[in-house]
């Protein structure tokens, strides 16, 4: 088995958010998969605001919860978001995620991932999210240690 890198840090505003966000984007080479855990409002998109910026893209990003998947192109990567919320099992969607998981040119976001547990691969930077009673937000990055330079840049301003 693997060792994984954990790594906890806080967020005070959206702002800080995006920031640490994008560090973490500017690391992605492509082919990474990074879910999002957290609950409604958590600050997910938030998050992939400033991953996508980091990444290279000018997109504007917002919640693909209706959509269920948005792409965002960033010049040499695209970015797929994926939001499973209102769905009760992946279907064509789940399928669709399968496809992009291995792709060297794209990094891959899910939301609410649950129902596609079977699809996503080990190999992923899990990030949890949680609200704290005095509005700030506690960040929690899990990692198998391939993925540690995404941790690493996520630390280092």
């Amino acid at each position: 088995m693997s060792t994984v890198v954990t790594w906890e840090t806080s967020s005070s505003s959206s702002e800080q958010t995006e920031q640490l966000a994008e560090r973490l984007g500017k690391a992605c080479k492509g082919g990474e998969v990074i879910e999002l855990i957290s609950d409604l409002g958590g600050g997910k998109t938030t998050f992939t605001r400033g991953l996508v910026r980091g990444i290279g893209s000018t997109d504007t990003v917002a919640s693909p919860t209706f959509t269920i998947s948005k792409v965002y192109d960033a010049g040499h990567l695209q970015v797929h978001h994926f939001d499973f919320y209102r769905l009760g099992e992946a279907g064509i969607v789940g399928d669709e995620l399968a496809e992009v998981i291995d792709e060297p040119d794209v990094v891959t976001v899910v939301e609410w991932a649950d129902i596609v547990q079977h699809v996503l691969p080990e190999r992923r930077l899990s990030i949890s999210i949680e609200l704290q009673a005095d509005d700030t937000r506690t960040i929690v990055f899990r990692a198998p240690e391939a993925l540690s330079y995404l941790i690493e840049r996520a630390q280092n301003a």
